[in-house]
């Protein structure tokens, strides 16, 4: 067992976040900084202490030769600026944010608390060469543009799984709450030999909470004067020794038609939505990785005619635009108990929308499975990550696209891949990347993806990097056009 105090020079820390690099072991400092961590195997660890407004604490521990409890000492000293967060976008590995070859920004919850959004999509409208785009001004549809491409080349993730795409990417985007997110990680620029050739932008990932660092109970509520609600309560649950359960739910209601232009069409689309989100963490023997997490969402949107009801819905006396969303998710990683660090990671989301646009029906169904196996190797000079994937896509729609001799033919592939990154420390300064992806479509055949980058480190504070890449995406008629 570990246990200790945390303090700055003013005093102890309350509520200070202590946790074992690479493992599920953590915890949180009461109101007068004491923590306890329990059930922690014998070995060496790098153990963290975090707290707003404070440096990051690092220490390296051995338990290997310790009798009883491990007593600790903490101080963290005052926070002049943030630039050693450690991330895990860039090389799909925990490093820190200063030694990683790819550039790699960190947002965190309280970037997102200085301007309050009810939605990621709004959050990120303050981030440079990041921009959320509205492409229609009846029904709000909208996607992410990175350094100026189109918002299809942008992939965005959930803890590092791309279940954000196709129809997703189009309705989805406002429905992943900030109560969720622990942080916010962009990459600008190619990042397909990792994640897949769609990431030709760049990517944005979304890493939510870690159930036993979250705090017991937590609630947010804002009002605008626009006359939009957004309510988000979280709460964790302790449902045994080694296992703690993340609970979050969103709801947003805007319901009050407004033209202020005068041109008889909704100056906002109206919007009823909720989404439900639940993490299990699972605290396993040699502190091995095994989380599952699930999200239900759904939505109610329409746009139009200031006149419109839903008794006009699909009708051609009154032009509406009427969206229903009803989106499933699920997501996990799991450590295999082996003696190499194997993690499997998967997910799955199933995703149905039932919309209008005038009189035009539009029904529509996606279904994407994910899942890849990544082994981590480090050998003298060389940080090694190998990994096999397999992408499943299922589409179908009540439109001629998935349609044959008039009988029904829903859109159906699976994509195998492989890839190798190879992290070479030239010496302590230089640093050198390189990446190869292969994809295999029956549609496409062959599709390699290279990825190549350097890191020199001029001083503690002075870093270049340059980074090259190339992609490759299929289109998606629906995504571009929302079937207007």
């Amino acid at each position: 067992m570990i246990t200790g105090e945390v303090n700055s020079p003013d005093g102890p820390v309350p509520f200070a976040n202590i946790y074992l690099r690479g493992t599920s072991h953590g915890t949180s400092a009461d109101e007068n900084g004491i923590f306890t961590l329990q059930n922690i195997p014998k070995g060496s660890y790098v153990l963290l202490a975090t707290a707003v407004g404070y440096e990051p604490f690092r220490k390296k521990i051995g338990l290997d030769n310790v009798r009883g409890n491990l007593l600790l000492q903490i101080t963290l000293d005052p926070a002049a600026e943030q630039l050693d967060e450690t991330v895990v976008t860039g090389t799909l590995k925990p490093v820190n944010r200063l030694e990683s070859p790819v550039p790699v920004e960190v947002y965190s919850p309280a970037f997102l608390k200085k301007n309050p959004t009810p939605s990621l999509f709004e959050a990120l409208q303050n981030v440079n060469g990041v921009r959320p785009q509205i492409n229609c001004n009846v029904c709000n549809t909208g996607d992410i543009h990175i350094n100026g491409l189109e918002g299809p080349y942008t992939l965005v993730m959930i803890d590092g799984m791309p279940i954000v795409s196709g129809l997703g990417s189009v309705y989805g985007l406002t429905g992943i709450p900030n109560s969720l997110i622990e942080q916010i990680e962009i990459v600008k620029g190619p990042a397909s030999s990792l994640y897949g050739s769609e990431a030709v932008g760049g990517l944005i990932n979304v890493i939510t909470k870690h159930a036993p660092l979250a705090p017991e109970f937590s609630a947010d509520a804002f009002v605008t004067g626009w006359g939009e609600y957004n309510l988000d309560v979280g709460a964790k649950i302790g449902v045994s020794e080694n296992t703690d359960v993340l609970l979050g739910v969103n709801y947003f209601n805007y319901d009050i038609p407004i033209d202020e232009n005068g041109d008889n069409f909704t100056d906002v689309t109206l919007q009823n939505r909720i989404s439900v989100f639940q993490k299990w963490n699972m605290k396993r023997n040699n502190a091995r990785i095994f989380t599952l997490a699930g999200r239900f969402f759904y939505e109610d949107r329409w746009g139009g005619e200031m006149q419109w009801t839903p008794e006009f819905r699909g009708g051609d006396e009154i032009y509406g635009e009427s969206i229903y969303t009803r989106r499933w998710e699920i997501l996990g990683k799991y450590q295999l108990p082996v003696k190499e660090k194997l993690l499997f990671s998967f997910s799955y989301n199933d995703h149905s929308q039932n919309s209008v646009y005038g009189d035009l029906p539009y029904l529509a169904d996606q279904r994407i499975g994910f899942g890849q196996l990544t082994w981590d190797k480090t050998m003298g000079r060389h940080d090694l990550l190998l990994g096999t994937a397999l992408r499943y896509n299922y589409y179908d729609d009540s439109t001629p696209a998935t349609s044959r001799l008039r009988a029904n033919e829903p859109d159906e592939v699976m994509i195998p891949s492989l890839f190798v990154q190879d992290e070479i420390s030239m010496s302590s300064n230089v640093s050198v990347l390189t990446g190869l992806r292969y994809d295999y479509d029956n549609r496409h055949g062959n599709i390699f993806t290279p990825r190549g980058a350097i890191k020199w480190k001029l001083t503690d504070q002075d870093i270049l990097r340059f980074n090259l890449g190339t992609g490759f995406r299929v289109v998606n008629l629906f995504t571009e056009e929302h079937a207007a």
